[in-house]
């Protein structure tokens, strides 16, 4: 019983076991909803001839997409293929979901790989320069800004920029047809350029506003103030004792914001044309497509604690004091 309960109170199996309570719920939850939303997928594929159906048609065709079964019998049918391996196949155009997933996963990691780079880039600079002086001229310049970039939603900025680029300079990428990295290389980067572009000045606000506060959190501590009496080089202190440490509160917000991106990309995806993960949901539920949403979702709730183990790894190789806790 004294090793289960030392195994137990280890962080990593603690958080594997939070991690599969989180993607069960995740499964319940977009099982619930979509059986709550109205119509099927009887409705969807055939519209208002869906009316004009016999009995006997729409009881085959229940029972050819799989509905025609009690609710739990559905979901622990779905949970079960899913447990195997079998996600399920898309009805409407036939292919297995792991592939559809498979092609359209990479997709959705670049642009948020692109868009933490983007939004990293603009950021942290932006947080150090607020932070040089507080309550200055530049610091409130630069944190006006950044709720400036904050208040302007994704979907109004992403119009406005491919509206404008498209009429004003006849420069529109996204309209020659998706190229993957592997396929057009040159091609591939000018289509993802714009959405991460988009993704990424709403990612930066948040970055620089915890840069900003973290290294005037850090200025204030007592070994900064006391390299500062030893007469360490001012360029020294900022990178290896100020810097350093106020990063670390970055990273997480890096990995929260990385998550987020993996499923909340589908507005730029769509605006954009880029055949992402979040896009396949969204077709998805036009289609009410029920095993292709719900083993999609579980890919993306996935992607996203993995996203927050790996988070707190880094965030114990970069902070001493979380290791020796």
């Amino acid at each position: 019983m004294t090793a289960l309960r030392t195994l137990l109170g280890h962080p990593v199996p603690r958080r594997l076991g939070e991690a599969v309570v989180t993607l069960l719920g995740v499964s319940v939850l977009t099982f619930v909803v979509l059986r709550v939303v109205p119509g099927d997928q009887i409705t969807a594929q055939y519209g208002i001839a869906a009316g004009e159906l016999s009995p006997d048609q729409i009881a085959d065709l229940e029972a050819y997409y799989g509905i025609d079964q009690p609710l739990p019998v559905q979901f622990l049918s779905w949970l079960g293929g899913v447990l195997t391996g079998n996600l399920g196949v898309s009805a409407n155009s036939g292919v297995s979901v792991a592939e559809l997933t498979a092609q359209a996963l990479p997709n959705t990691i670049e642009l948020a790989v692109l868009s933490i780079l983007v939004g990293l880039a603009l950021g942290v600079p932006g947080g150090m320069l607020a932070a040089s002086r507080p309550g200055r001229a530049r610091d409130n310049a630069t944190q006006a800004g950044s709720l400036l970039a904050l208040s302007v939603p994704s979907f109004l900025l992403a119009t406005a920029v491919a509206t404008f680029l498209a009429n004003r300079l006849g420069w529109y990428p996204n309209g020659e047809g998706y190229r993957t990295l592997l396929e057009d290389p040159w091609l591939n980067l000018q289509q993802m350029l714009l959405p991460a572009l988009v993704l990424g000045i709403s990612i930066a606000s948040p970055v620089l506003q915890t840069t900003r506060t973290a290294i005037l959190g850090v200025r204030a501590e007592d070994y900064v103030r006391t390299a500062q009496a030893k007469g360490v080089p001012a360029r020294r202190l900022q990178v290896r004792h100020v810097l350093r440490n106020a990063l670390i509160p970055v990273v997480t917000m890096t990995g929260l914001q990385f998550g987020f991106l993996l499923s909340g990309a589908l507005v730029a995806e769509q605006i954009f044309a880029i055949p992402g993960i979040g896009r396949q949901v969204l077709l998805g539920l036009g289609q009410q497509e029920y095993a292709l949403v719900q083993s999609t979702t579980l890919v993306i709730a996935v992607m996203f604690v993995l996203v927050n183990l790996l988070t707190d790894l880094v965030y114990r190789l970069v902070d001493p004091r979380v290791r020796v806790a």
